[in-house]
């Protein structure tokens, strides 16, 4: 496997961003830009999504990255529970939920599939090289 040298490179950094950038373009001029409560929300639980993938990065110790993915993958599920109730109150469309609830579901795997990646992996990252 290629070293991985910034956050930004990781193909699931880049997918979170993509999402919180996919969310943030449901508020614009919409019902649910003015829902303030579950837009915070939803805000805030996107931008989770990428925030700890490189906060977890940055660290450089291999059991504090895993763990902060597995707050990444949380905030996954978090978001589609709240895609769920924006659904609902009819602030977006069958298909924008559909496409965003997709999206997260791939995220949650592509996250879930580099966690056990790195649970196998003896690499213990720099903060642990001597």
């Amino acid at each position: 496997m290629a070293t991985i040298n910034s956050f930004e490179e990781l193909d699931i950094w880049q997918l979170g961003r993509e999402i919180c950038k996919d969310v943030w373009d449901k508020f614009e001029n919409k019902s649910l830009g003015k829902d303030f409560e579950l837009k915070n929300q939803m805000n805030r639980s996107s931008g989770s999504i990428m925030d700890n993938i490189a906060e977890g990065f940055e660290r450089n110790g291999r059991r504090e990255f895993i763990n902060f993915l597995s707050y990444s993958k949380g905030s996954c599920g978090e978001l589609r529970s709240q895609l769920f109730r924006a659904f609902d109150r009819n602030h977006i469309s069958k298909e924008e939920f559909e496409f965003l609830k997709e999206k997260t579901i791939t995220e949650s795997k592509k996250i879930g599939s580099f966690m056990a990646y790195l649970v196998k992996s003896d690499h213990k990252g720099s903060k642990f090289d001597k």
